[in-house]
């Protein structure tokens, strides 16, 4: 019988990864400043969370578990920072968060996207894994935002244009 190796190819660069990313995170910010102040805090339907709480569970998890994943230093899952019940404050945790992003991501130059980690000490997977996880679950959340800003008459970004701001 011959002998079969494994062939294996890579799909998409580590910066084609991270490009991938800030598209998302470029359109949420859109999401975020869609919303009406009060509403962006107050406003929810079927028992969902305000889109708000949401933000800041997006905050919570995105660059402290690229921090961990850098460093391999555990940290606490914190979803909750004060903001004041302000928008503008949530944007420029968002904007420094995304800054953070670039520099932690540069950091991840020789990384092995296969090796297994426990994310905040709890969520056990792979470098990929959390990584399709935090950028998924930002997917999942602002699906939920652009069903509350239709149901309040406003009309989203489109979810296609991940363009530079």
């Amino acid at each position: 019988m011959e002998n079969i190796k494994e062939k294996t190819s890579q799909v998409i660069t580590p910066d084609q990864l991270l490009e991938h990313w800030q598209g998302h995170r470029r359109l949420t910010r859109r999401v975020i400043e869609t919303f009406p102040e009060n509403e962006f805090f107050t406003y929810s339907i079927g028992g969902m969370r305000p889109f708000a709480d949401m933000v800041l569970e997006l905050l919570g998890i995105a660059e402290p578990g690229l921090r961990e994943i850098v460093t391999g230093q555990t940290t606490q899952l914190n979803e909750y920072f004060d903001h004041g019940n302000s928008k503008a404050k949530l944007l420029e945790a968002w904007d420094s968060a995304t800054e953070q992003l670039n520099m932690l991501w540069a950091q991840m130059e020789e990384m092995d996207f296969q090796k297994q980690i426990v994310s905040f000490g709890q969520f056990p997977g792979t470098v990929q894994s959390a990584l399709f996880y935090f950028m998924d679950n930002e997917i999942h959340h602002r699906g939920q935002a652009y069903v509350y800003l239709r149901s309040l008459g406003i009309e989203p970004p489109m979810f296609y244009d991940r363009s530079y701001i």
